[in-house]
């Protein structure tokens, strides 16, 4: 079989399993596979695929057309031009979650060479924290950026330390609950942990929604980290009740929301005591970010 007829096979095979990029997704197999850039494909598709090459790419359009996410398959996502490793341990990182990153990068910015220290609850990959620590050295000349990572995941926390390995970024991994990851509440009252910035990215589905959810998500991200809870806010009123003891003077809490929630979790923020809260849309006008910053003379 030559590689042009590999590639149309799994292009089709994927098609009738009902994925939307079936084209896209097959290609991404086979230079996986194989190693071949599209301009080698053009320049010679009709080339014989070496025999070990086919059967592995045909194994592996098997099991995307079973709904397998494809990440999944190659083991890898990029999310803000950085590569990082995923597993059916935690979530797969998306396009949507970069406009919280940089939201949080404008924040650092802002602060100039202020030595700045991040929080990251529901950590999961590591993604948005890492992202964060790399740009924001690779884009501020003075100051210092640490950050810690906090999931309840144990599995989830070793897929963070690997990624932070991988990309030669060191940050602090904490297991637990949220906060309490933390450690003692003696620990918080001598402020061993205020954060200039606290960023979060929580299970925001509601519980009656995820059955409804296309089956690389419904079956393979891991219900943890979807599961919002009957409404789909548990995880905001956790965070945005405690953060006051979590936040230095002047901080800022930012979130990931679901598109239908800017209301409910600005309103929260507001009623909480954060000002200057905001909604920020994504590139398909969708609500995705809300922001506020704590000001401890104000409601809290």
């Amino acid at each position: 079989m030559t590689v042009r007829e590999a590639y149309e096979r799994g292009s089709e095979v994927l098609a009738k399993s009902g994925i939307e990029e079936a084209q896209l997704d097959a290609w991404y197999l086979l230079e996986f596979v194989t190693g071949m850039s599209r301009a080698v494909y053009f320049a010679d598709a009709d080339r014989k695929m070496a025999e070990e090459k086919e059967a592995q790419y045909a194994a592996l359009i098997k099991k995307r057309s079973k709904r397998i996410p494809l990440q999944h398959l190659t083991g890898v996502q990029e999310f803000m031009g950085l590569e990082f490793q995923v597993n059916e341990h935690v979530l797969i990182p998306r396009q949507d979650t970069e406009v919280l990153v940089e939201t949080a990068l404008d924040f650092l910015k802002q602060r100039g060479g202020k030595n700045m220290e991040i929080l990251d609850l529901c950590t999961g990959s590591g993604c948005i924290l890492l992202s964060l620590l790399f740009h924001a050295q690779q884009e501020r000349r003075e100051g210092s950026v640490s950050g810690v990572g906090a999931d309840i995941s144990g599995d989830a926390l070793k897929v963070a330390k690997e990624n932070g390995k991988r990309l030669g970024i060191d940050a602090i991994w904490k297991q637990g609950d949220l906060f309490e990851a933390l450690g003692t509440t003696e620990e918080v009252r001598s402020e061993t942990y205020r954060f200039d910035l606290i960023v979060s990215n929580p299970p925001y589905i509601r519980s009656d929604v995820i059955e409804t959810l296309k089956p690389e998500v419904r079956d393979h991200d891991p219900y943890l980290a979807l599961d919002g809870k009957e409404d789909g806010l548990f995880f905001y009123r956790r965070i945005i009740e405690a953060s006051a003891s979590y936040l230095k003077d002047g901080g800022w809490l930012m979130f990931e929301i679901g598109s239908d929630q800017g209301d409910a979790v600005s309103g929260m923020m507001q009623a909480a005591g954060f000002q200057s809260v905001s909604v920020k849309k994504d590139l398909a006008g969708l609500d995705r970010v809300v922001s506020g910053m704590y000001d401890k003379c104000e409601g809290f």
